[in-house]
């Protein structure tokens, strides 16, 4: 059978997930969701669809991910497109919107908002392909509070805004975000936010020619984060401060060993704040929460 052959030629070539990277690209080429085949794994396919197949299958074999083949990703039910410019969402990074979307509503449910009240600054730093504000964008339309909210999404990286712009058009939300260019958190005009999220890149220079091919080929810009991971949480935590309001919510991601060492980093950087942890679905501390005291 076409799917059985193709998962074995992807598990001998070294992929992770062959049978899922197997029925992504075969629903790919016939226009049907990965469920569909799933469902159906024997439904006929024409010569020319697995002569089509078949090429996909070989850019894969050559490690390129799944994402950059089909030219999207899903992400908090809404599907992103991606390309080599932006790191392809992880579904991990789903509890970062969670995260934010629950604090601005009870930001605005918490107290009387009168009549001329400044809006919920939210700030998502390193926003690449602008997965995440836009998620934030989309899940509090759906709640009807999208207009007492001022986002701003940011990024180093020129071309990763541009896939971000496509994304926000795309959702209907590209009126709502402020995508500026910008490293971390030196955007002084989009200055300071109630809630800050960022999944910045943590993975250490040295690792990073051991991932797997597919990993190796998403820019070296959303993964290197120095000698230890860290060099560019280290700069976002010294500018909390000054990026946020009084009691504002800091969510950051990081990496699956790094929690001892991002405690550490808070303490001795942000003194008064509280750090709390949220597990990802498979137990380990994911999300570092960092509240700014209220002085």
């Amino acid at each position: 059978m076409l799917l059985d052959a193709a998962t074995r030629e992807l598990a001998d070539g070294g992929a992770s997930s062959p049978r899922l990277d197997a029925e992504l690209l075969l629903g790919h080429v016939l226009g049907v969701e990965r469920t569909g085949v799933v469902a159906h794994p024997d439904a006929p396919v024409s010569t020319g669809q697995e002569a089509s197949f078949r090429e996909l299958l070989e850019r894969r074999l050559t490690g390129t991910p799944v994402g950059y083949i089909r030219g999207f990703r899903e992400f908090h039910g809404l599907a992103y497109a991606i390309d080599e410019r932006v790191l392809i969402p992880r579904p991990e990074t789903e509890l970062l919107v969670d995260l934010a979307v629950a604090r601005v509503r009870e930001i605005l449910t918490g107290s009387p908002r009168p009549p001329g009240t400044a809006p919920v600054r939210v700030w998502d730093v390193g926003t690449g392909s602008g997965a995440i504000a836009v998620a934030i964008a989309v899940e509090l339309r759906r709640g009807r509070s999208l207009d007492e909210v001022r986002l701003t999404a940011s990024d180093i990286s020129s071309d990763a805004l541009g896939v971000a712009v496509e994304n926000a058009v795309a959702h209907g939300v590209a009126d709502r975000i402020e995508l500026v260019l910008a490293d971390l958190v030196d955007a002084s005009p989009m200055l300071p936010a109630d809630v800050l999220v960022a999944n910045l890149p943590y993975i250490p220079s040295d690792v990073i020619p051991t991932l797997p091919s597919e990993v190796r080929a998403e820019p070296v810009l959303a993964l290197d984060g120095g000698l230890d991971g860290l060099d560019l949480v280290r700069r976002l935590l010294a500018g909390l401060p000054r990026a946020t309001v009084p009691g504002a919510l800091a969510l950051l991601e990081v990496g699956a060993d790094q929690a001892s060492a991002i405690a550490a980093l808070a303490r001795d950087v942000l003194r008064g704040w509280t750090l709390t942890w949220h597990e990802d679905l498979a137990g380990i501390e994911r999300v570092a929460a960092l509240e700014g005291p209220r002085r």
